[in-house]
């Protein structure tokens, strides 16, 4: 788009709890935004999310949406397997696009999505909302700083309690593609990208214990775990799970990433927003580091980050980043090329589990924004 219409109309693709509790008010920070048009297949959701929101137009069909020139972007929040489809009919009609992670069910859907969203010229995001916690952003920049010298090792482990509570789409293969590998996992590999690098190789397994969810069929992995090799030469371990009793299954349940290296380790936990951990050569314990102030919310948002529950509101920061970024017609920080690297990671992980093999990763060639990460300093 060559100008940025004012107010920029928004319409919101899916209407479930991640929309209304994540994207809803993030949309309500930004000045001159409107949320014009809903839509969802089911017709409970769509009315609940009408009633909720005051949206004046609503549809089951995402095609009257994209079609209207009064809608200048849309953010789609919709099952795994709709995101290919909906985003290249959204770019092709000349609308910004913010899409939920996973990106696609495969990374050939994901570079798809890619290249068609510039070529249009478009604005497009990946939603990998977790980039967005202060710690994370004060990590990722003492790593770019270089504090923590060559990169030895990466390792991320998120833990929850989902027991056997139905997980609605999420359980079903040919509407998720993946369980836990693209539920959780997809953010903790984003996360390496942005810390260390492109990974090199890897090997993967993954288990599902209950057949049935909710007493529906359950076909995908609830357990996933990953080891690898970076370009740079560090070494990577991923754990996700939504069967460790007892750890909650919200933001609260434990999230953390720990990065080794010879300058310096740092602890991550999402929860632990404001502060990181320390270990310094030849240490005997890890000390609390204080994230600055000036990294409690993305730059230029006008949120409070006193205000709220600090582990719910930093969320709202990813609208605020995707819609500065149409105005100022610049790339967003987190873009479909992040979405595609991380697909094509997946997908090793899948061939991987399955083949209980060593899989390497695809060489670069994929180009744009955010296509190749920056990593920590190498050996």
């Amino acid at each position: 788009m060559s100008t940025t219409p004012d107010p920029l109309n928004v319409a919101l693709i899916g209407c479930g709890a991640i929309a209304l509790q994540n994207h809803l008010p993030g949309l309500a920070l930004c000045p001159n935004v409107r949320l014009e048009a809903l839509c969802d297949t089911d017709p409970a959701r769509l009315e609940a999310a009408r009633q909720q929101t005051g949206a004046p137009q609503v549809t089951r069909d995402y095609r009257e949406l994209i079609e209207r020139d009064d809608i200048h972007a849309v953010i789609i929040a919709t099952p795994n397997v709709t995101h290919a489809p909906i985003a290249l009919a959204a770019v092709a009609h000349g609308k910004h696009v913010l899409c939920e992670k996973p990106l696609a069910m495969n990374a050939e859907e994901a570079w798809t999505m890619a290249r068609a969203a510039e070529k249009a010229g478009v604005r497009h995001m990946t939603a990998f909302t977790y980039r967005f916690v202060p710690a994370m952003r004060y990590l990722a920049h003492l790593v770019r700083r270089g504090d923590l010298g060559t990169v030895y090792h990466f390792r991320a482990c998120r833990l929850q309690d989902w027991g056997r509570r139905g997980l609605g789409w999420r359980q079903v293969r040919a509407l998720a593609g993946t369980g836990e590998l693209g539920d959780m996992l997809s953010h903790r590999i984003d996360f390496a990208h942005l810390l260390v690098g492109r990974i090199r190789r890897l090997v993967a397994h993954w288990r599902r214990w209950h057949e049935e969810r909710g007493g529906q069929p359950n076909e995908l992995d609830e357990w996933v775990a990953v080891l690898a090799d970076f370009d740079n030469g560090a070494t990577g371990v991923w754990e996700s799970s939504k069967l460790a009793t007892g750890h909650n299954e919200s933001w609260r349940a434990p999230d953390t990433v720990e990065l080794n290296g010879s300058d310096a380790t740092f602890l991550y936990e999402t929860r632990q927003w404001n502060t990181l951990r320390l270990g310094r050569p030849g240490g005997s314990h890890l000390e609390t580091l204080e994230v600055p102030r000036e990294f409690w919310k993305w730059p230029g948002s006008p949120r409070d980050p006193l205000q709220g529950d600090p582990l719910v509101t930093f969320r709202y920061d990813q609208i605020w980043e995707f819609v500065d970024a149409i105005r100022q017609q610049r790339p967003c920080a987190v873009t479909f090329h992040d979405g595609a690297l991380v697909q094509e990671v997946m997908d090793a992980v899948v061939q991987s589990a399955e083949s209980r093999q060593w899989v390497e990763l695809p060489r670069p060639a994929h180009t744009g924004p955010a296509a190749h990460p920056t990593p920590a300093a190498a050996p």
